[in-house]
């Protein structure tokens, strides 16, 4: 497909809101949002150590180093559940845990 002269490629925010869209039951913006909240949601060793992935059908996953690290974050999910109720009616429910390498995004 050629581009007729003097169109101008879709802006990058726009791509990904249609994308977003085209992902009904995985909203990346939303863990977007979980992942600026984190740091403030868990014990500072949590936040360094353990990673949201992705929130699906309302259930938020984990990435957990080790099982120490998965129990702390399960231990703390009424308190995680709670403090990211500020996101609304897309807010999780619940969590599950991963455990496994994770990417801490650096």
């Amino acid at each position: 497909m050629s581009r007729r002269r003097g169109d101008h490629p879709e802006p990058l925010d726009r791509l990904l809101d249609q994308l977003a869209q085209r992902w009904r039951r995985v909203d990346v913006r939303l863990i977007d949002h979980v992942r600026e909240l984190w740091p403030a949601v868990v014990d500072p060793v949590l936040a360094t150590s353990c990673r949201p992935e992705f929130i699906k059908d309302r259930v938020l996953l984990v990435s957990a180093p080790s099982g120490a690290f998965a129990q702390r974050v399960i231990q703390e999910t009424p308190a995680i559940v709670a403090a990211l109720a500020v996101l609304g009616e897309q807010a999780p429910t619940s969590v599950r845990v991963r455990v496994g390498v994770v990417e801490t995004g650096d």
